[in-house]
């Protein structure tokens, strides 16, 4: 049986190509509003982070996400973010990879 292509995505912090499981999408819409996208389907520009806490506390150091969308972003963003990514890895690490 043939092996099917695993879709991969760079991170936006580190510039690693990563499995795009691996990854949460961060979207900005026509409005401007920065969102977690945790479908990958909202419609907008999209910018990838891989799930892992240390990553996105450093994406909420150096603001990534500003520069990667050239608007200025909340901070509770940022907060937001490390709470979803250490709820996913949290979530990893009981149930597996599956979602």
């Amino acid at each position: 049986m043939a092996r099917r292509k695993v879709p991969m995505r760079k991170d936006i912090v580190t510039g690693e190509m990563k499995p795009k499981k691996e990854l949460v999408r961060i979207v900005k819409n026509k409005e401007n509003e920065v969102s977690i996208d945790p479908t990958g389907k909202k419609a907008g520009r999209g910018a990838y982070i891989f799930l892992d806490v240390a990553i996105a506390k450093k994406a909420q150091a150096e603001r990534t996400f500003d520069k990667a969308f050239g608007i200025k972003i909340k901070p509770e963003f940022y907060d937001e973010l490390v709470a979803y990514v250490d709820h996913q890895v949290a979530r990893q690490e009981l149930f597996g990879n599956g979602k």
